[in-house]
């Protein structure tokens, strides 16, 4: 059975090796190599993890099963001073892909939002990641589309999608 749970791992090990696991997978025909590198340290570096999770409210969860780490998701409440949840990483094992995990990560923040109050859920997608499929099928609509620099030369090309969350 699959469970999840707040991340308590400071070093984000797990979270870390799912990354290094996924990215090249997920981003091998889309990005190049040194921007997939570039990429990988600016966001899943201890530190940038830690100021992540620590100055910029991101929430980290860990999908397991058996005890073992199989995906991951890290979210935000008021995106932007919005009653948004900005989901800024959803990521679960290839060989665990088309199992629900994601579809759990993705009910755990929508059950956390609710609780606090938030109306939407909104998500980046890189225009050619076959998940932006994954986020349709759960009722995701593309609500814009951006690029953003990154540094380095590099910039993200991606939809921003939306979810509404049913008030009851």
């Amino acid at each position: 059975m699959i469970s999840i749970q707040r991340n308590t791992d400071t070093n984000f090990t797990s979270i870390r090796a799912i990354a290094k696991e996924v990215w090249p997978i997920a981003y091998g025909a889309i990005l190049s190599q040194a921007q997939l590198d570039y990429m990988m340290e600016m966001m899943y570096s201890i530190s940038s993890l830690q100021k992540q999770a620590n100055e910029n409210a991101n929430h980290f969860i860990v999908a397991l099963e058996n005890e073992i780490p199989i995906g991951f998701a890290s979210f935000e409440f008021n995106y932007n001073q919005t009653l948004k949840t900005k989901i800024h990483k959803i990521y679960v094992l290839s060989n665990q892909q088309g199992r629900g995990t994601g579809k759990l990560l993705i009910d755990y923040i929508v059950n956390k939002s609710h609780q606090n109050n938030q109306e939407a859920l909104l998500l980046n997608v890189n225009k050619k990641n076959k998940a932006q499929h994954f986020y349709e099928k759960l009722g995701f609509i593309v609500s814009k589309e951006v690029v953003i620099d990154i540094g380095n030369g590099y910039v993200m090309d991606d939809y921003v999608m939306e979810f509404l969350i049913k008030k009851n």
